[in-house]
């Protein structure tokens, strides 16, 4: 990858294995174009999150043979700061966002679990939970702005790659989008495909809350051998509910 790319510190930077198991990604024209996109983006000017290092950040903490279980987000969070490459996630010390608020409620109410005083999902990831954006930048202050840009090719490649295997994985599919995304994992009998609402304040009412995925995800791993995750969060930030 040319040094001229937006991508190649990200993709210098990202995990072999993976980066063998989307061996044909890389050379698709639509990625190409999603390069050429964003670089042209950023040479215009653009403030692009998260980070060019940090852009494949949830693929490097959990590699291909070390995922037991997929959340899938939508785009990441446009704030300053707030964005570091995790699905849902932001660094320790950034306010919490209000769906990932919800997303700890309802943990508590399934696990009983405390209530973290910060935002930063590593734990899990570091556990086997990949925290996959469905696009993985995006423009300051602008949600959706990198939406059509083509970051489908890798991600639909990511999801694909990790429903075909037969490594039991549990699929936590949040929302009509992620669940398209997700569509592939329900054709694998071997893995757990849990449906529900975003937990987005818009419609976490609507069926997030008393979802019991947590628990749920657990069991099934149980189940299938796989170990549980410590949904808990190490206190390790001065993040803000509020």
């Amino acid at each position: 990858m040319s040094d001229l790319s937006f991508l190649a510190p990200a993709y210098a930077n990202l995990d072999a294995d993976w980066r063998r198991a989307l061996s044909a990604v890389w050379t698709q024209p639509k990625w190409r174009a999603l390069d050429h996109a964003l670089q042209q983006r950023h040479a215009a000017g653009a403030q692009i999150y998260p980070q060019r290092e940090t852009v494949f950040h949830a693929l490097n903490l959990t590699p291909p043979d070390q995922v037991k279980v997929v959340i899938l987000g939508q785009d990441p969070y446009h704030g300053e700061g707030e964005a570091h490459g995790l699905a849902f996630s932001v660094p320790a010390g950034v306010k919490i966002p209000p769906s990932l608020r919800n997303i700890f409620a309802e943990q508590q109410q399934d696990l009983g679990a405390p209530t973290p005083r910060h935002g930063d999902l590593s734990a899990w990831a570091r556990q086997g939970v990949l925290l996959l954006n469905s696009v993985l930048t995006v423009e300051k202050d602008c949600a959706n702005s990198h939406r059509k840009l083509g970051w489908e090719v890798l991600t639909h490649a990511v999801i694909k790659h990790l429903a075909e295997r037969d490594t039991p994985t549990v699929f936590l599919l949040w929302g009509s989008a992620a669940q398209k995304l997700g569509a592939p994992a329900a054709a694998n009998p071997q893995h757990g495909v849990l449906n529900s609402v975003h937990p987005s304040p818009l419609s976490a009412y609507r069926g997030f809350f008393g979802c019991q995925h947590f628990s749920q995800a657990n069991a099934f791993l149980r189940t299938h051998g796989r170990g549980e995750i410590d949904w808990r969060l190490p206190d390790g930030g001065s993040g803000s509910l509020f």
